[in-house]
């Protein structure tokens, strides 16, 4: 297996330190390809790092991305924390990861998704002082998030997937052969881990696996982020006005593998409350709670894992910026 690899380029300017990830995931390639094109371009001179300091993971995962599958042993993106005592490959992963980004001040996570749809960006919560996730810097997430050159944002992943958890304990015992994770870290992922340690973080979803154009999205991404931080000399992005945002509100999972959708959704599909989203194998019917949206549907999702999620409007980044 490839040892873990990390490309850093330092300015002889004080400035904010920005690390970017490709292949959390194995088989979402798309940031890969963006942060060798950005390699390229550094070395080449072409691009000039003229403050701060940057960190390039073209491959977060090589166990993952070598077989071309999403994990390895299991989902690095859940649960991210260091450990003593590293079983799973993720968890010798974690260990280097972790105090990498805990090395920095902002993230850019790039990934892609399963089903058909267009590039969004996950958000951190709003500034707050609760147990779950305390922040400070959603401002600074907000105005990220509105230069990366997509139109739609996602916020609400921690608390949704702490719901989640608290939903897979209930039923636990009712699905003794299912690999159900219980640990209620189960929703941490490189953002959270990020924001735990101080910084603020994005993921940024670049397009469905297989999009030609998804690398792309990626390397705008980064170039636009390090402008806006003023670690090059190009100028600030203008901010988009308006940008809709969703809030995630439910996380549903498979329970069986007879459970099936009614269609084959894509993400951001809307659907009316009451309206029959997948039947399970028992022939009852899962239909929405409320107006919203379906958001990463898999029809490929493991038994006692994420089959879909559910979101609700939100007008967070309504408007223009202030």
């Amino acid at each position: 297996m490839q040892p873990f690899k990390s490309i850093s380029y330092r300015s002889t300017q004080p400035g904010p330190r920005v690390i970017a990830l490709g292949a959390v995931h194995g088989n979402e390639t798309c940031g890969t390809r963006a942060i060798e094109r950005l390699v390229g371009e550094l070395d080449a001179g072409t691009l000039r790092l003229t403050a701060g300091s940057l960190t390039l993971v073209p491959i977060a995962n090589p166990l993952a991305y070598a077989n071309g599958l999403r994990i390895g042993d299991r989902n690095l993106n859940r649960k991210l924390t260091p450990t003593d005592r590293p079983v799973q490959y993720e968890d010798h992963v974690a260990n280097w990861l972790c105090p990498l980004l805990a090395a920095h001040d902002v993230l850019l996570d790039l990934h892609s998704f399963q089903s058909p749809g267009i590039p969004f960006v996950l958000i951190g919560p709003k500034d707050n002082d609760g147990a779950l996730e305390p922040f400070r810097q959603a401002a600074r997430e907000e105005a990220l998030a509105r230069r990366l050159g997509v139109a739609r944002a996602v916020d609400g992943w921690l608390a949704t997937y702490a719901t989640g958890v608290a939903r897979r304990r209930e039923i636990a015992a009712t699905m003794p052969d299912a690999a159900l994770d219980l640990d209620p870290r189960y929703g941490i992922g490189t953002t959270e881990y990020m924001r735990s340690t101080g910084g603020c973080a994005l993921t940024l979803e670049c397009g469905q696996h297989a999009d030609p154009h998804a690398p792309e999205v990626g390397h705008h991404a980064i170039l636009a982020v390090l402008a806006h931080l003023g670690l090059t000399d190009a100028p600030d992005p203008a901010p988009a006005d308006d940008v809709e945002c969703l809030s995630l509100c439910e996380v549903v999972d498979r329970h069986h593998g007879d459970d099936s959708f009614t269609r084959s959704w894509k993400s951001f599909d809307p659907v009316r409350r009451g309206q029959a989203i997948g039947t399970r194998h028992d022939g009852s019917v899962l239909a929405a709670p409320f107006d919203g949206f379906v958001v990463f549907p898999n029809p490929l999702a493991e038994v006692g894992h994420e089959w879909f999620y559910l979101a609700a409007a939100s007008t967070r980044l309504a408007g223009a910026p202030s």
